[in-house]
């Protein structure tokens, strides 16, 4: 069985070391959380340094948060691109600029290691359970032989397209998901304070025209990356120039209400 790295057992990256492990992967892990390696030695894979991690794997998937530690992540004596064998696979599960994945794709290109982006969907519980959409974006073949290791954590794999396209994609998903939570809260607030009994209406809106995946999850979406999501949509849209005014306005909003979480308790207030 081919060896997958996991660079990053956060949130999202830990429950995915374990799905790996259980579809029989060898799994080598680089993370700097003492409690995060502990997790991962219980689990059964090998926490290593990233230079042994690049120089082993197969597969490599990178959880991080930002652009610049992707970046960081491959640059360098000791990154990816400078220990990788030709052949591997790199997939940036983190969210990023689209531009980013594109130029690290055109920099490993001339040493034989593909660059994709591998973006997830649906949240943390979706990755306990196995059930992520992940979006691929890259070359149809190295697509196909990435797809068994993505379906290990993921119920759902759409190939978007070529690389950067996932990013495009997960983008898109959040640019709506902001949008509904804030409308979700917006209308919840109105409707409380008019005295009507918002569990109930909820249950109703499940069943109607209004029905979106963030009233379905309703009190259990933290505002933490809400804003840099955001950040992503306004300036992939100065780039191409598109005016997303609605967006723009919901951008406002997730920086204001960053710190906070949308509770039912929190209507009107």
């Amino acid at each position: 069985m081919a060896k997958v790295g996991l660079i990053g057992a956060g949130r999202m990256g830990m429950p995915i070391v374990g799905h790996l492990l259980r579809a029989g992967y060898c799994t080598l892990v680089s993370e700097r959380n003492p409690a995060a390696v502990e997790r991962v030695t219980q689990l059964g894979a090998q926490c290593v340094e990233t230079s042994a991690l690049a120089a082993e794997s197969d597969f490599i998937l990178l959880c991080v948060g930002y652009d610049a530690e992707v970046r960081a992540l491959l640059d360098g004596p000791d990154g990816i691109l400078s220990n990788a064998r030709p052949g591997t696979i790199v997939a940036v599960l983190s969210t990023v600029h689209p531009r980013t994945v594109r130029e690290l794709a055109a920099q490993a290109a001339p040493r034989g290691i593909h660059v994709v982006d591998s973006t997830v969907c649906r949240g943390g519980r979706a990755a306990d359970e196995g059930t992520l959409l992940s979006f691929v974006g890259g070359e149809a073949e190295v697509v196909e032989r990435l797809r068994p290791v993505l379906s290990s954590y993921s119920s759902d794999v759409v190939h978007s397209g070529g690389v950067g396209t996932a990013q495009v994609s997960k983008a898109v998903n959040n640019l709506i998901l902001w949008a509904c939570l804030v409308a979700n809260h917006e209308g919840m607030a109105l409707a409380n304070r008019y005295g009507v009994d918002t569990d109930a209406l909820r249950e109703a809106l499940m069943r109607s025209s209004a029905v979106n995946g963030a009233l379905g999850n309703w009190g259990k979406q933290s505002m933490a990356w809400a804003q840099d999501d955001m950040n992503i949509v306004a300036e992939m849209a100065d780039d191409c120039g598109i005016s997303l005014p609605q967006s723009g306005l919901v951008r406002e909003i997730c920086r204001t209400l960053r710190p906070r979480r949308y509770q039912i308790e929190q209507y009107g207030s």
